[in-house]
């Protein structure tokens, strides 16, 4: 593991890191901020966080102004880019929503993109270990977020990993990617043409086959571009009424879906977060 940059920040320490993976074969890179407490070694909780299309581990590093709030509550924040880079697979830059930056959080079926597009292996495996072995973070205490493409991550990777991640949220998530145009064009590319096997990544559909978490925060702004088409949070909604999953699905009045949105309600998330990660 090889530290890129590392600065001050609220009292704490915020880096990013590249280390060579071997669930995607290339180099990958993470960012982790350290709240002071977790910077003198006492062992903390932490928040995953998974970006969206086009994004890497920057964005939110940069934009959301999460360090405040977890420095508040003493969280560590790990932040994973979103594909592997550099294997200029045929296709893979031709498209926003498709190939590099749009790994989609699952593991590949399909060639050449199953070679290297193992994203929730990554995550759910080698990520957590590295940072488990490296940082001060409590294993027993890990939550996971994130937003619209890592929204549907952090709902799946929770979902289908209950015993890992003791607490999820998410921002404007893609939450039913078999009933969506992102989400059909992903899981062909990756998974191929069966949707039976495309139901492991789409939060609706696991919880309709019987996957369960404690209890979710989803905040959607209602002006929102993508809502109607992409995201379609009615659906998850109708499956957590179905299964009694306790969902706190909040409409936010006049907010879309950028940046500006997560900035303004991530204080309530990781707050959220470190209530249910306490002891």
């Amino acid at each position: 593991m090889e530290q890129v940059s590392r600065s001050k920040c609220f009292g704490g320490s915020q880096a990013v890191f590249s280390h060579h993976s071997k669930e995607t074969g290339t180099a990958m890179r993470f960012s982790v901020f350290l709240p002071a407490a977790a910077m003198e070694g006492a062992p903390r909780p932490a928040l995953i966080y998974l970006s969206g299309l086009t994004c890497t581990e920057e964005n939110v590093t940069t934009k959301a102004g999460a360090q405040r709030y977890c420095a508040e509550h003493g969280l560590i924040l790990v932040c994973p880019d979103t594909s592997p880079r550099g294997t200029d697979f045929p296709g893979e830059h031709d498209a926003y929503d498709f190939g590099s930056g749009a790994g989609f959080y699952v593991d590949a079926t399909q060639e050449p993109w199953s070679t290297a597009y193992r994203m929730e292996s990554y995550v759910t495996k080698e990520l957590i270990d590295l940072v488990t072995a490296e940082f001060p973070i409590r294993a027993d205490r890990i939550g996971i977020t994130g937003h619209s493409m890592g929204g549907h991550g952090a709902l799946t990777l929770a979902l289908k990993n209950p015993d890992l991640f003791k607490s999820v949220s998410a921002f404007a998530p893609i939450a039913s990617p078999l009933n969506c145009p992102w989400g059909e064009k992903a899981l062909t590319g990756y998974l191929g043409d069966d949707r039976a096997a495309w139901r492991a990544y789409d939060s609706a559909a696991l919880i309709e086959d019987g996957h369960r978490v404690t209890d979710i925060l989803v905040d959607q702004g209602d002006a929102d571009p993508f809502l109607g088409d992409q995201l379609k949070p009615e659906l998850l909604m109708a499956a957590c009424e179905k299964a009694g999953i306790p969902l706190t699905l909040r409409m936010q009045p006049g907010y879309d879906h950028s940046y500006y949105f997560i900035a303004s309600v991530i204080g309530d998330h990781i707050a959220w977060h470190a209530e249910r990660l306490k002891d």
